[in-house]
C-alpha cells in the first residue's frame, strides 16, 4: 500500500510528464509545418515561403528549449518515485544557422528537420511509456 508521500511523488511525476509531452507535441507540430514549407521551398518557393519556413523553425527551437527544461523537471521528479530511475533523453538537435538558400542547403535543412521530428517522436514515445507505468504504481 502506498503512503501519501509516494502517491504525491507519482502525481508530481505524471504532471511533469504531461508538461514535457505538451512541449514535445508543440515542437513536433512546428517541425512538421517547417518541413512542409521546406518541401514547397525546394520545389519553387519564393521569399515568403522561405520566411514562413524559418519562422516555423524558430518556433520549433523555442518549443524544443521549453521541452528540454520540462524533461529535466520530469527526470528530477522520477528520481523521487520508488522503483523508477531517471530517464536519459538525448540532446535534441540544435539548429544551426539556416540563413543560406539554394537547393542543396534546402535539402540539408529538410534532413535536419526530419531528424529533429524523429527525436521528438522518440522522446514522446519514451515519456508516454514511463507516464503509463506511473499511472499503475
Amino acid at each position: 500500500m502506498q503512503n501519501y508521500t509516494q502517491r504525491k511523488e507519482i502525481a508530481e511525476a505524471i504532471d511533469a510528464a504531461d508538461v514535457a509531452l505538451a512541449h514535445l507535441g508543440t515542437a513536433r507540430e512546428y517541425l512538421s509545418s517547417a518541413g512542409n514549407w521546406g518541401i514547397i521551398d525546394i520545389f519553387g518557393g519564393d521569399l515568403l515561403t522561405n520566411l514562413i519556413k524559418h519562422g516555423k523553425m524558430r518556433k520549433a527551437e523555442r518549443a524544443i528549449s521549453d521541452a528540454r527544461v520540462a524533461l529535466a523537471t520530469f527526470s528530477r521528479e522520477l528520481r523521487d518515485v520508488d522503483g523508477l530511475s531517471s530517464i536519459h533523453i538525448d540532446d535534441f538537435l540544435t539548429f544551426a544557422d539556416f540563413f543560406f538558400d539554394g537547393l542543396i542547403a534546402d535539402i540539408w535543412v529538410q534532413s535536419k528537420i526530419k531528424q529533429a521530428k524523429a527525436q521528438c517522436d522518440e522522446a514522446i514515445r519514451r515519456v508516454s511509456e514511463i507516464r503509463t507505468k506511473l499511472t499503475y504504481l
